[in-house]
């Protein structure tokens, strides 16, 4: 039987083919490698379709946010590219997100490609209530999550990615339904970089993600390929 996957390896690099060759060596460890802005303006949209070539499923992390219309013409443009999710600001509004998954599915039909699974970003795991507050946004953290998932949901995204610190209020129905990405993670003893807002793999897990988005603390490693495969290790009792 095939091990489960859970890490979403964040391709957090701007060389093509470094982006490629760990791609490559980790493709075993991994469910989705993630192009985020840093590669994706480095490289350009051709290294999705050259992850996508090699097999490897690609997760479009560019948190669009647009007017209705923009957003989803980008949106179609990255189903053309092969991508299998890609991220939504939920902040965009309930007719940006719809507008989009509308597009997204009328050009996956086109193509003869399975329309790639929307998430929508709630709030970035960098921001703490100080930060909130000073942009407006009022109230706890918990409350604007739970609400953005709910607006997520209305619009028929497929799926959110919070803070693992907000993972356990979208574990009662109907957010249940949402699939819920995870960054935020980092393995034990490892530097928090400029997240806020963290657990361990492990904790992560239990407090109910399906995915796990980590970067640095494989990439960075000495062994990516060691690093990525401790983690899996930690995660097979899931």
């Amino acid at each position: 039987m095939a091990k489960k996957r859970r890490i979403i390896l964040a391709l957090d690099v701007s060389s093509n083919s470094r982006a490629l060759r760990l791609a490559e060596l980790l493709r075993d460890e991994i469910a989705f490698v993630k192009v985020g802005l840093q590669a994706f303006t480095a490289c350009g949209p051709s290294l999705v379709g050259d992850l996508v070539s090699i097999g490897v499923k690609v997760f479009l992390d560019l948190k669009l946010h647009d007017i209705p219309n923009t957003a989803a013409q980008a949106a179609g443009e990255a189903v053309r590219l092969g991508c299998s999710m890609m991220t939504l600001h939920i902040f965009g509004g309930l007719k940006m997100l719809s507008t989009v998954r509308l597009h997204v599915d009328e050009i996956a039909k086109e193509i003869g490609q399975v329309s790639p699974r929307l998430l929508g970003v709630t709030i970035l795991t960098s921001l703490d209530k100080k930060d909130l507050t000073r942009v407006g946004v009022s109230g706890n953290i918990e409350t604007s999550v739970r609400k953005l998932a709910h607006l997520a949901l209305e619009a028929g995204l497929d799926g959110v990615v919070t803070s693992p610190r907000e993972l356990g209020y979208l574990g009662e129905a109907p957010l249940d339904q949402l699939l819920r990405v995870t960054p935020g993670v980092r393995p034990r003893n490892s530097s928090s970089d400029d997240q806020s807002r963290v657990m361990t793999p492990i904790e992560a897990i239990q407090a109910g993600a399906n995915y796990l988005v980590i970067g640095r603390p494989i990439i960075s490693h000495n062994d990516p390929l060691k690093a990525a495969r401790r983690i899996n290790q930690d995660l097979e009792s899931f």
